[in-house]
């Protein structure tokens, strides 16, 4: 990869956004070793280290988090205008590339995308899922997707589901073998799949409420794990009691394969947004992609 400071730059933007030189090579098309290559060059040229290596991850150094910050942006809109300029007239193209939580993926995103790609099909969305805390900005990203809790103040938010509940769920087996709780303190006895929050390692408290008193309930199991979808599968399968966002299950309290437990104590939030900085340049395909992600939401029962 001949060395040129825009391809180099390029280059280092990709994989600070990746945080993997494999990843951001298999984007790029070119070796890893190659692009490792080309970044060192640049930090030679900068004579500051932009990335720090490790055999298992790459970070941004300082100096390497304000270039991916104040270079990002401009790099995108430029590339953005080379697609651009081979497009039909009124022809949107480029890429959008969201972090979204497991638990939006199947309920909130997937219509959102059977749509948009219908209607943009020269558009590229890149999705990031995963059960954690993203810094969008630093990271390279349009936008998230989040409780309305967890937003920050100068994020325009787009709403992109009503409110909803977190339910307490059990097979008929379980049940059967380990009887109903009754209230809260319950759970203490009962065995229950916990939830590990992937970007701090901690186990998460079912949290439930009725009228003004909340709980916090920290429950004990036979499994820890990060995976929804494995969380179900063994909840069915009568192992414990899990704690699920309730359209997630939904399909399965239909079936019977599940039972709500303690409902009247089910937890009720705001509901899911779509997040972005408010002073970001936002792209014709990430402008694009909010018109029909309000268009989806609209229609939503």
């Amino acid at each position: 990869m001949a060395f040129t400071p825009l391809n180099a730059l390029n280059a280092f933007l990709v994989v600070g956004r990746r945080r993997s030189f494999a990843a951001a090579a298999n984007e790029l098309g070119i070796s890893p070793s190659a692009l490792s290559q080309s970044v060192r060059q640049l930090e030679a040229r900068l004579g500051v280290p932009l990335l720090t290596r490790t055999t298992r991850s790459v970070s941004l150094t300082d100096a390497g988090q304000r270039l991916l910050e104040r270079a990002g942006p401009s790099v995108e809109n430029a590339l953005e205008a080379l697609r651009t300029a081979t497009a039909s007239a009124g022809e949107v193209t480029g890429r959008v590339r969201l972090s979204v939580p497991t638990i939006a993926l199947s309920t909130v995103v997937t219509p959102i995308l059977l749509r948009f790609a219908a209607r943009h099909p020269r558009v590229e969305v890149e999705l990031r899922v995963e059960d954690r805390f993203v810094d969008i900005v630093a990271e390279g990203l349009d936008a998230g997707i989040r409780p309305v809790e967890a937003l920050e103040r100068d994020m325009v938010q787009v709403r992109l589901s009503k409110r909803y509940r977190f339910v307490i769920v059990g097979s008929p087996a379980y049940l059967k073998r380990k009887g109903t709780p009754q209230r809260p303190e319950d759970l203490l006895e009962h065995d229950c799949l916990n939830i590990i929050m992937p970007s701090s390692g901690v186990r998460y408290a079912w949290e439930l409420e009725r009228g003004k008193k909340t709980w916090r309930i920290p429950v004990r199991g036979p499994l820890l794990c990060t995976s929804e979808a494995t969380l179900m599968t063994l909840a069915e399968a009568g192992l414990a009691l899990m704690y699920a966002f309730e359209p997630t299950v939904m399909p399965s309290l239909k079936r019977g394969t599940l039972r709500c437990v303690l409902e009247p104590y089910a937890a009720t939030v705001d509901g899911l947004f779509l997040y972005f900085p408010s002073r970001a340049q936002v792209s014709p395909a990430f402008r694009a992609f909010v018109d029909v992600a309000r268009e989806v939401t609209a229609e939503r029962p």
